[in-house]
Formats: C-alpha cells, sequence, structure tokens
C-alpha cells in the first residue's frame, strides 16, 4: 500500500494526538487522501487561487517549484503519484506540455483545465504551440495561456474553479462560493485600480522581454512589443533592435521591461542601444525572493506602479 507520507502541521499534530496518528494508516492512507481536500496546482497562478478558494478546507501543493521556469517543467515519478492521489487537479491546458500529459494519464476525478474556463486568444507568438503533437487541435496552437495576468479573465477563472470545487466537495460548498465571491471582488478592484491609473498614460506602447502581457495590454488599451516572442532566452537580431529603436521614438517609449525568473541581458543590450531605461515587469508565474512583493496582489500592483512610470501617467 502506497502510504502518503504528510508534513502535518505542530499544532494538528498535538490535537490528534499520537494515537490517532498511528490510526491514519489505515482508512485515510488507503484512499490517498488527507482529511482535507486535496488539490494538484500546475503552478503558482493556479496554487493561489486554489489556496483562496480552498482556504482551509483545501491542502494545495504545486508542481513547479519557487523560481522554476513552468514552461520548462518535467515531472517526476513522485509528482505522477502525488497527482494519483490527490482529490483535484488544477492547471492551464497549453502552458506546461507535460503536465497536460500527466494530468490526462492520471484516474484522478476532478481535472480543473483553466483553459476552459475563460476565452483564449492567439496574440501572435505569445502561445507556447507544440506542433505535431497527438491529441492537439489546430484551434490550441499558438493560444496565448498568460491569461492570470488581465485581472478580468483570472476571475472568469476563479468563478469556474470555486464551482468545480463545490461539486467536487459538497460538503464545503458554501464556504467556497464565499471564498470565490471575496476573490472575485478584489480582483474587480485590481482591475478598477490599472484602468483608472493606466487610462491617461502620456504612452501606450511598451517593450517586453517575453511576449507574456498580451491580455494585460488588450484589456487596458496598450500595446505589448516583445523582443524576442516566445523564447525569452533568445536574442533579438540586428535589424529587431533597430526596428525598436525606431518604434522607441516614434512612440515615446522609455522603458524596456525584464522579468524575475529569466536572464536580463536581452533587455539591458536593447536599452543600451536604443537609450532607454530597464524595470521588472513580473509575468507572476513563481514568486520568489526577487520578487516585487508576497502574493499575486502585490506582484500585480508592484506591475502598475512600473507600467505608471514607464508610460507616464499622472
Amino acid at each position: 500500500m502506497n502510504v502518503r507520507r504528510r508534513l502535518i502541521p505542530a499544532a494538528a499534530a498535538a490535537s490528534l494526538g499520537l494515537g490517532a496518528l498511528t490510526a491514519c494508516s489505515s482508512d485515510s492512507a488507503a484512499t490517498g487522501n488527507t482529511e482535507k481536500f486535496d488539490v494538484v496546482a500546475s503552478f503558482y497562478p493556479m496554487a493561489f487561487l486554489a489556496e483562496q478558494i480552498g482556504g482551509d478546507h483545501a491542502n494545495v501543493t504545486s508542481l513547479t517549484e519557487p523560481g522554476q521556469e513552468p514552461h520548462d517543467l518535467e515531472i517526476s515519478t513522485q509528482q505522477r503519484a502525488q497527482l494519483e492521489e490527490a482529490d483535484a487537479a488544477l492547471f492551464l491546458k497549453g502552458l506546461q506540455p507535460a503536465v497536460d500529459e500527466a494530468v490526462s494519464q492520471t484516474g484522478i476525478e476532478t481535472k480543473i483545465d483553466a483553459a476552459s474556463l475563460t476565452h483564449l486568444e492567439d496574440h501572435g507568438g505569445a502561445g507556447h504551440s507544440h506542433e505535431g503533437e497527438e491529441g492537439h487541435s489546430e484551434e490550441e496552437h499558438g493560444r496565448d495561456p498568460h491569461v492570470w495576468l488581465d485581472p478580468v479573465k483570472y476571475a472568469e477563472i476563479a468563478q469556474g474553479v470555486g464551482k468545480a470545487f463545490e461539486k467536487a466537495d459538497p460538503d464545503h460548498a458554501a464556504d467556497y462560493k464565499k471564498n470565490t465571491a471575496a476573490l472575485v471582488k478584489k480582483l474587480g478592484g485590481l482591475n478598477s485600480d490599472f484602468e483608472n491609473c493606466l487610462k491617461d498614460s502620456k504612452s501606450k506602447v511598451f517593450f517586453t522581454n517575453h511576449a507574456a502581457f498580451g491580455y494585460l495590454a488588450e484589456r487596458y488599451g496598450l500595446t505589448q512589443e516583445a523582443i524576442s516572442g516566445v523564447d525569452p532566452e533568445s536574442e533579438p537580431s540586428a535589424a529587431r533592435v533597430k526596428e525598436l529603436q525606431q518604434e522607441a521614438k516614434a512612440d515615446g517609449v522609455t522603458t524596456v521591461f525584464y522579468e524575475t525568473l529569466v536572464s536580463d541581458r536581452t533587455a539591458k543590450t536593447l536599452a543600451r542601444d536604443a537609450n532607454l531605461k530597464t524595470d521588472v515587469l513580473d509575468p507572476l508565474e513563481g514568486i520568489t525572493d526577487k520578487s516585487r512583493g508576497d502574493d499575486y496582489f502585490q506582484v500585480m500592483e508592484a506591475n502598475l506602479k512600473a507600467l505608471q512610470s514607464a508610460l507616464g501617467t499622472k
């Protein structure tokens, strides 16, 4: 029998008493459950939703470690076992092919694909398409998965996740409904902040290392110009650098943004050649020591300040 080792918080262990702990090896381990609703999330934006909505009732683990580039994730044997034993998997199809494959191969009862809970768009080179793989429909190719950077779309996903939790764990449905409503309200406030603070900006164009901000740009009437398209590590050609220099002059662009999990070399090279500043715009794929904040909302507020500064708002 595959008994999962769990870290039980000291307070919980104390309240259970040792007798109760030894008894766990029969019933609950046989079903592969902790006492809570076990959710395996693919990476930070999904784990954040699960934690906010699940509250005290959910035990959330993420397949992507903080600081790990999510697009490159490979799934370990241990993680596959973890998926098999979970009550629910929450992932974003099209972002991490290894996760898509692992989830499809497990017998897990509740599989929540965030991409199906909102509308994904093609932002020209922002998707992570994997041509030629079986099971990928043509429509999936080139779809931009970075929906969590638009608070409105993220709220749509949150509502879908909330409903899925209610259905999968009906005993706690009322709490999931309440937590979802609170999260959606907070995301509405964030959306208002972005709208109000960016509507009168001098420039509407921003340069970024990697095409992650298509939804955010579209939501707030901005234009994202990615230096290197999909691959955040690739060097732009001399022709592309020249094109961006000319555009910077024409559109009053002051800043080249780079991100926390990827090398800033490309952005700094372009900034030096085009006489621009550099700053961080965080695609929120993970929270690390370098992040400007401890959670989704804090980092998004830091992103808003960076955009205000770069675009010249009042």
